[in-house]
This record gives structure tokens, sequence and C-alpha cells, in this order.
């Protein structure tokens, strides 16, 4: 079985998180080539066809910028913790049509003590998420069979965020009203460090997005895209 991530990935972050600093980071440079990025980038390149086998309509692009991976260093210009790297690390395998974090996608969160995969659509603008919830007041039965399906139920967590009120031009009677109301359209499965940088961990997040496919099949019709 191949291995993509080691301890090592997850202690440098750990190490990164105690010196968040640009002078850390320049001497430690190495160690982050060595064990996040050359294996981010590999495990993105791997996972192409198992990608591919769930379908494909969605992208693994292994280029160090610009692709599926996201950059380690943190936009700090409206924030007010000035920290200059991320102590996590990601990738997104996201539609083909979509330009940016918010489209659908499939995620991989690498952070010591914190490791997940994330499918769905996080924060997406107002027009995909007004045709979301059409779709699930004109379909409820196929909704409730994709967000409530056995295996995706026991594997995934839904979560995000959601509206205090009724969203407007929605009956606040309806059943559904919860879904409704999501501003957010994610679901999480959580995995512990040792599964993660255990060889053929790349089966495992294999499995997990496959078995979330019934949910992502919605949300990325839903939102006129095809799946």
């Amino acid at each position: 079985m191949q291995q993509h991530f080691t301890p090592d990935l997850l202690e440098f972050l750990l190490d990164l998180r105690a010196n968040n600093d640009r002078e850390w980071f320049a001497e430690n440079k190495g160690r982050y080539e060595r064990h996040v990025k050359e294996p981010l980038l590999a495990f993105i390149e791997d996972f192409e066809p198992y990608l591919h086998s769930i379908s494909e309509h969605f992208v693994a692009d292994a280029r160090a910028n610009g692709g599926s991976m996201f950059r380690i260093y943190r936009d700090v210009r409206f924030s007010k913790d000035k920290s200059p790297y991320k102590t996590q690390a990601a990738v997104q395998f996201r539609h083909e049509a979509g330009r940016s974090v918010h489209a659908p996608g499939f995620y991989l969160h690498l952070e010591p003590d914190v490791v997940f995969a994330g499918v769905g659509l996080w924060r997406p603008d107002s027009a995909a998420l007004a045709r979301i919830r059409e779709r699930i007041v004109d379909d409820p039965v196929a909704w409730q069979a994709a967000a409530g399906d056995p295996g995706f139920v026991e594997e995934f967590d839904l979560e995000g965020e959601s509206l205090k009120r009724p969203p407007k031009g929605f009956d606040p009677e309806h059943p559904l009203i919860e879904d409704l109301k999501r501003k957010d359209h994610v679901g999480t499965c959580m995995f512990d460090e040792d599964e993660a940088t255990a060889p053929g961990f790349i089966d495992v997040f294999a499995d997990a997005c496959r078995t979330s496919s019934p949910y992502m099949e919605f949300l990325t019709a839903a939102v006129g895209l095809p799946y």
C-alpha cells in the first residue's frame, strides 16, 4: 500500500503553530517541502483516477500554485491576526466549472488533532443557495434520499452556518425548513492521525468521497452543473 503522509507532516505543522514567523519558516522550508508540499502534490496526482471513478467533472490539479493544493501562506491583508502561515495543510478537488473554494468539491484537511474530509458547497453565493433551496422544495424525496443515505449519515455530519429565520419566499412551516435555512451545505467525515498517516489512506479518503456521492450529486445538479 502506498503511503503519502507521515507523522512528520503533522509534526511540522505543530512546530509551525509554535513558531509562526518568516525567519523560522525560512530555516525549516526544507521540512515543509519534504513533508508537506511534496506529499500533498503526490496525493493529488495519485487521487485523479479515484476521483474520476466517482465523477469525471471534478479536477485533481497537482500544480504547486493555482491547483488543488491550498497555499501555506495566509492572506493577512484584512485580518487582525498577522501570522504569515496557515497551520494546516489542505486540498480541494473542485468541480471543473468552479473557480473558487465556494464551488462543489471534495476537500481534505490535515491539521494536528483535526483531520477530516469535507464535501459539498461551503458558503455558496446567494444564487447557488437559492437554487439548492428550490430543488429541495421541488424534490424533497431526492434530497432526503441523498442527505439521509444510511452510509452517508453513518460517516458524515452536516455542518455549517444557518439562518436564524426561514429564508424569504419559503414556507416557515415546511417540513424541511431546517435544511432550507442552511447557508452552507457541507458534510464532514473525521479521521484520526494514525489513519491519515498510514499506508493506504488514499483508499480510505476515496471511500469517504464515494459514500458522499449521492449528496454531492444532488447539490451539484441543484446548482446546474453536470455530475
